[in-house]
């Protein structure tokens, strides 16, 4: 075997025996647990040249050694596939969601069969309105002066506003399918670009009831384009307190602040690959001991939308990227209908 590839082999087995007990790791450890058919001291030489790449360090004196960050990213860089669930979990995760009624629902649910899974904090984005299509927009009547317009998402997303129009409606059928042959399709965020579009489509009498809908409602879709995520699990972090060197209220105060995980899932979750942000490299000094693992959702072939686990670096990261990317797949599907 290459001197490097046992190199590898060996903080491989530091990683894993380290994430599974939180104790640094020697090198008599690595040969009882791992079949590497080298000795104590190659592997204590190992040892020695992966931490002069600064892979692995060593906590104290006699004691064994523990991952670096770079050595975490080391780890999941090699990470060639991720293990399919067991039948048993994919039947877990679908029993959990099948019975959603909405999309608040789906969030909800995704967000705690996440946390439990992974026994992490996990981090659902909301579809995001702002890359969202429109699937259908319905006209109720309420009065003769109250149309009540709802706006429905390629996501599922549900938008309500109350308009008040000069005159009762007239032909209001004919308008909703006239007004969802020009719109349908088309991203919310192009809504105020296409009135002179309509306005060739539609009869003069129905220009001004035109108007009244689609300029409050533009106006409405901007004001709800701001990004929303839900949280559970954060009480996991308390599990494992010996991961945290100092204390972890850096890392709820990055929680909280919702721009940081938004800009941080908008940054990693770009499409549905699997992507892991570990301590520093997260660029925020509440979350420098942490690691976030992230992938997107999907409406259609456009993602809408991310989800994510936060846990210590001291991280199971090949079964919480399993379980992340699972659960993405099952949001997609809930949300396509399938």
């Amino acid at each position: 075997m290459a001197t490097d590839q046992r190199r590898m082999q060996v903080l491989s087995a530091i990683v894993q025996d380290y994430v599974a007990s939180s104790e640094p790791v020697g090198s008599r450890a690595i040969v009882e647990r791992h079949n590497l058919g080298v000795s104590p001291a190659t592997v204590r030489n190992d040892m020695a040249a992966l931490e002069e790449a600064g892979l692995i360090a060593q906590p104290h004196t006699s004691a064994g050694r523990i991952p670096t960050d770079l050595g975490y990213r080391m780890f999941v860089d090699r990470i060639d596939e991720l293990k399919p669930l067991s039948g048993a979990e994919r039947r877990a995760i679908e029993s959990f969601l099948v019975d959603a009624v909405d999309l608040d629902d789906v969030m909800e649910r995704t967000v705690r069969l996440l946390a439990q899974a992974t026994h992490q904090v996990a981090i659902v984005q909301y579809p995001s309105l702002s890359r969202a299509t429109l699937r259908h927009l319905e006209l109720v009547r309420i009065s003769d002066h109250h149309l009540l317009v709802v706006v429905i998402t390629d996501s599922g997303r549900v938008e309500q506003r109350m308009v008040e129009v000069a005159s009762e409606p007239p032909a209001l059928d004919e308008l909703r399918t006239l007004l969802n042959s020009v719109l349908g399709g088309r991203p919310l965020a192009e809504f105020a670009d296409v009135m002179g579009e309509i306005a060739r489509a539609v009869r003069d009498d129905q220009l001004p009831l035109v108007e009244a809908i689609l300029t409050p409602l533009v106006e409405a879709l901007r004001q709800e384009a701001e990004e929303r995520i839900v949280l559970a699990g954060t009480g996991n972090l308390m599990r494992s307190p010996e991961d945290f060197r100092g204390t972890i209220g850096p890392i709820l105060d990055a929680l909280e602040e919702q721009v940081v995980m938004l800009r941080l899932l908008q940054q990693l979750a770009v499409d549905d690959t699997v992507a892991v942000s570990i301590g520093a490299e997260n660029h925020h000094e509440g979350l420098a001991e942490a690691s976030l693992v992230t992938t997107s959702y999907a409406a259609g072939n456009s993602p809408v939308g991310a989800l994510a686990v936060l846990g210590p670096t001291r991280m199971d990261y090949p079964s919480t990227m399993a379980s992340v990317r699972a659960v993405a797949r099952y949001v997609s599907e809930f949300l396509n209908g399938r």
